[in-house]
């Protein structure tokens, strides 16, 4: 049973600068996992309902309109998950909106912990790890344009691979 994954892939050059952040900082899975927002956790799925999954996907990015994030200064999840992140400061709701749309149906999932959408930089690590995260990247700061999401499906040996981009909008005719 593959296991998915739905998000929003951060544009570069972030996308890149918070991946070697993570790496530095030591969190050794960050080379296995592309930096994003997620829209839908790690999921096993049936390889027969895959086709199903990309279809509900298309309709759901079909209903949502393009939208900006700002990403801006540090946030944790700390005590209850060891867990250092980017906050947004601009797109939270259409996240929370998209994300609910997309948690539907074929991608109906119980969540550990309500939904806050943000980029992870530093996860299941060391305290004085977790506070040097926060308090460095506390000034990090970038915005971009979302036009869309990627499916991804992992993969043990290389990690997260987008195997598929959904435009935001309806689709040109």
């Amino acid at each position: 049973m593959p296991t998915i994954g739905v998000a929003i892939a951060i544009p570069e050059p972030w996308a890149t600068e918070l991946q070697d952040y993570r790496t530095a900082v030591g969190d050794t899975t960050a080379a296995m996992i592309p930096t994003h927002v997620t829209l839908v956790p790690p999921t096993e799925v049936d390889e027969a309902d895959l086709p199903t999954i990309v279809q509900h996907l298309a309709d759901a990015a079909a209903d949502v309109a393009p939208y900006r994030i700002h990403l801006r200064g540090t946030g944790t999840f700390r005590p209850v998950s060891p867990v250092v992140f980017v906050t947004l400061v601009e797109g939270i709701s259409q996240c929370e909106q998209l994300a609910s749309r997309i948690r539907r149906g074929p991608l109906a999932v119980d969540l550990a912990h309500p939904y806050h959408p943000h980029v992870t930089i530093a996860h299941h690590l060391p305290d004085e790890l977790l506070d040097r995260a926060f308090g460095e990247l506390a000034d990090f700061e970038c915005e971009f344009d979302v036009a869309g999401f990627h499916l991804y499906v992992h993969d043990d040996a290389i990690g997260w691979q987008p195997t598929r981009r959904f435009a935001l909008g309806p689709a040109e005719r």
